[in-house]
């Protein structure tokens, strides 16, 4: 006699995934689900929702890396349950993390000798170093007023007004008034001139960037650096430098080697660099390496005992991954100078083989520049009819994240579209995404202008012909009207256009 069953609603083991109720049911938004579910329906669910993500790959506004090599993936994946907080525990990801800070300081030109121990602290990225910098200068600032019996309310940091968002960040988390020296149109970074006539008595430091998130542009740390000299000369102040060098602190050292920005220039106390970008990591780690020890204050370290034995600590978190930090290490023995000279002249030859073939086009002005980080920033000669906007958002239906935005005071009129190019990033892909540019550009003449420049000629031909402006139910009309035009036109030439 056969025996058989009927499987039961819960019976999950004769069911495809794709058919069990799990996935016939929408998934909880807000509350924790009451029952549990199987691990192959909770996976198929989340991977496909994650689907909807963007390539990494193609996010060309990102200046972090989205490629490592499978060997150094494994130590990612073998070290992704060690909490690096505990170095007792873990002594030896504590000793891979000294040798980093020590390479990168020596990379930055640090006055160090042969087996002098650096000054320098892995972070969980480049903001968490500049909040840590600005610690550093704020209570060595306040330290000295102390002293000589001055007020110490009112620290101020001046920067450019090119400053990634962090630089704010601090000045409102940690009360610093942030004063920033205003771009202008053609030259987008911070004038050091300008930088060092708004420094005062309360200045804890001048912020500087190696590399800007708006065009790549190196800003001119020597000239920074000698104009503040003579200031503290003529005032008695000591204000420093510190050089914010996320982007370009991995590039520099390799591709302009000769061009002073670091610790050779006396009044450079700190630097931060995001080992995420082009130290060439996955999201999670960055740098800050002081001058020397006399540059981070005694009293902003922690000694614990809890963890097992005696450990300083300086960060702003407690708990952070081990990974990032040994994927760190692999780069910098795996790839060594050579390997890094390489990885930049070839991410900075396929940012010039972009460019040219965005001028060849004779439809933009780019305004980045050859020297920095390899990334082209362009906009449009006539945007009358079409906007940088527009063009970042039909290249997505090519898969490319192209970010356009504008640049900030007094050049706010100045919109942008930019590339980063990454390791990942092959001339191929370059000289594809030219193509696809062109596609855009070819697809935008043949549509008519967007809706508010059709308004704004609307507008003025009834001013000229003396009919008054339209009232606000007469512009929705309209607005109704082009758009169910423009609809219908889309549908019936779909097949027309690229």
């Amino acid at each position: 006699m056969v025996l058989s069953k009927t499987a039961s609603q819960t019976d999950v083991s004769v069911h495809s995934t794709f058919a069990s109720r799990y996935v016939r049911n929408s998934l909880p938004r807000f509350k924790m689900p009451e029952e549990s579910i199987p691990k192959e329906a909770a996976y198929q669910i989340i991977n496909d929702e994650l689907m909807l993500d963007g390539n990494p790959r193609l996010n060309l506004a990102s200046f972090v890396t989205t490629w490592m090599e499978p060997e150094c993936d494994k130590l990612i994946m073998d070290a992704v349950n060690k909490n690096y907080v505990d170095m007792d525990e873990y002594p030896v990801t504590t000793e891979l993390q000294n040798r980093c800070v020590n390479m990168i300081a020596h990379l930055f030109n640090a006055p160090l000798g042969d087996s002098e121990t650096a000054v320098g602290v892995g972070t969980v990225g480049s903001s968490e170093a500049i909040m840590l910098a600005g610690l550093a200068f704020k209570r060595k600032w306040q330290n000295k007023r102390k002293a000589e019996g001055k007020p110490y309310d009112k620290p101020n940091i001046v920067t450019g007004a090119n400053v990634q968002v962090c630089w704010e960040k601090f000045a409102r988390y940690f009360e610093v008034e942030l004063k920033e020296v205003k771009l202008r149109e053609g030259y987008y970074v911070m004038d050091p001139a300008k930088a060092v006539e708004m420094v005062d008595e309360n200045t804890i430091c001048v912020a500087a960037i190696l590399g800007s998130t708006l065009n790549g542009e190196f800003e001119d740390v020597k000239l920074l650096n000698d104009l503040l000299v003579e200031k503290n000369k003529e005032t008695g102040w000591d204000t420093p430098i510190h050089v914010d060098a996320a982007s370009g602190g991995f590039i520099a050292p390799f591709l302009y080697p000769e061009l002073e920005w670091d610790f050779r220039l006396p009044l450079v106390k700190s630097i931060n660099v995001s080992g995420h970008k082009y130290g060439l990591v996955y999201a999670g780690i960055g740098w800050v390496i002081w001058r020397n020890k006399e540059d981070l204050p005694e009293e902003l370290i922690f000694h614990i005992n809890y963890l097992g034995a005696d450990q300083p600590t300086f960060t702003l978190n407690f708990s952070k991954g081990s990974s990032q930090v040994i994927a760190q290490y692999y780069q910098l023995i795996r790839l060594g100078y050579e390997g890094y000279r390489n990885v930049m002249e070839n991410c900075h030859e396929n940012a010039m083989v972009l460019k040219r073939g965005l001028e060849k086009t004779g439809r933009f002005n780019i305004v980045s520049k050859d020297e920095g980080v390899p990334l082209v920033a362009f906009s449009l000669k006539d945007n009358k009819r079409h906007n940088e906007f527009e063009i970042a958002e039909m290249l997505r239906r090519f898969g490319w994240i192209v970010p356009a935005y504008t640049m900030p005071a007094d050049a706010q009129h100045i919109t942008v579209l930019r590339v980063v190019i990454r390791e990942d990033f092959s001339r191929t892909l370059a000289e594809r995404l030219v193509m696809d540019i062109e596609k855009v550009l070819h697809e935008l003449d043949t549509l008519p202008a967007r809706v508010n420049a059709k308004l704004a000629m609307a507008e003025e031909e009834h001013g000229k012909n003396g009919t008054g402006k339209k009232t606000a139910i007469e512009t929705q009309r309209e607005i109704t009207t082009y758009w169910k035009k423009y609809v219908s036109d889309m549908k019936t030439n779909k097949n027309k256009i690229c």
